[in-house]
């Protein structure tokens, strides 16, 4: 009797293994980027990203689908912010050029959670001079809450005297794909050669 339960918790364990394996099978081969992907959000389910309206460094009102015309390297962060912004998106500019050198191309996106002090002209200078390429977005602030929260994203401004408040906010950078959307999230700490790999890797896999 003892045998026989024992081959019965074999039998078991063996179906339960086939299954896990079963199950993970089919969620990488349904996730074309799988082998590129380092974070645990599978493309599109974690509901990250979605239409926005905002408004770019020339006034004009765009969408999420005037910007997104290829992959792209999505920041939120503001133009007064003392070193962690212009670090970031420094950072993103130069994934931009060392994967230019292998021929591959993505848009830099810097979209300001600031727009009390970020105006389309302030936006588009900062950008500008941190990549050519660089497409600086900012709006009124029901635009930017609705941008952050599509995002998951989170900023909120410290309490001031005057207008040199800071603005906590998150730091990730998201790269978007026009047709699939959201596909991964890079932190801060990323060096750009390892980043410019990961993202091409995506590339790669379209």
């Amino acid at each position: 009797m003892t045998r026989l339960y024992a081959v019965i918790a074999s039998v078991s364990v063996a179906a339960l293994l086939g299954g896990v394996w079963v199950m993970t099978q089919r969620g990488q081969d349904g996730d074309k980027f799988a082998q590129c992907r380092s974070s645990q959000i599978a493309g599109g389910t974690a509901q990250i990203g979605g239409p926005f309206e905002l408004i770019n460094a020339k006034g004009e009102t765009v969408t999420d689908k005037d910007v997104i015309t290829e992959p792209s390297l999505i920041y939120f962060g503001y133009t007064f912010c003392p070193d962690v912004c212009p670090m970031d998106t420094a950072r993103n500019a130069e994934v931009v050029d060392v994967l230019a050198e292998r021929g591959q191309s993505i848009t830099p996106v810097f979209i300001s959670i600031d727009p009390a002090r970020d105006t389309p002209e302030v936006v588009g200078d900062f950008s500008e001079n941190l990549h050519e390429r660089m497409i600086g977005l900012t709006g009124s602030a029901e635009q930017v809450k609705a941008a952050s929260r599509a995002y998951k994203t989170y900023f909120k401004a410290q309490p001031a005297d005057d207008e040199y408040y800071l603005v906590d906010h998150s730091t990730f950078s998201y790269l978007v794909m026009p047709d699939q959307g959201f596909v991964e999230f890079f932190r801060r700490d990323e060096e750009p050669e390892k980043m410019a790999d990961r993202v091409g890797c995506f590339l790669e896999n379209m």
